[in-house]
């Protein structure tokens, strides 16, 4: 389907983004090159290791402390937030002339590393960065097992 040519003037945004491809086409969706706004709607998480601990730092703007839920099962912490539509406008008898900002859920599940103390897991949140901190286990020291005679 080499030849097929996706025909764009109706939208001149796009204007020269579009390929012969319809598989690139597809391509350039999913990966949202050309579509930021739907990533936009995933918050970021960065995962590092720091003295001793690995630290989990995801931004949420616009979402408080009392949105976030944070569960440890199994060995799988998951992060959700849900952000429920305001039902009627702040200026009351006024309409909206732009809404963007409307429900949302997001869920993500992080699986412990085996080194990873899930008993001690802490967070904190502020300026709308969510920061999980997840001390390691001690190491457990080699030591010498005696030999008895029998």
């Amino acid at each position: 389907m080499k030849s097929m040519t996706v025909y764009d003037s109706l939208l001149p945004a796009f204007r020269g983004v579009f390929k012969a491809d319809p598989f690139e086409i597809l391509d350039k969706v999913f990966d949202n090159e050309y579509f930021p706004a739907v990533s936009a709607r995933s918050p970021v998480v960065d995962v590092r290791e720091k003295d001793g601990a690995y630290l989990i730092e995801a931004e949420l703007p616009g979402v408080s402390e009392k949105d976030v839920k944070l569960e440890l099962k199994s060995g799988l912490l998951t992060l959700s937030t849900e952000k429920k539509e305001e039902s009627e406008s702040k200026d009351e008898g006024g309409k909206w002339i732009r809404r963007e900002r409307r429900e949302s859920f997001f869920s993500r599940s992080f699986e412990l590393p085996e080194d990873a103390d899930g008993e001690r897991i802490e967070a904190s949140f502020k300026d709308g960065l969510l920061t999980i901190a997840m001390p390691k286990k001690p190491e457990a020291s080699p030591r010498l097992v005696p030999v008895k005679a029998a």
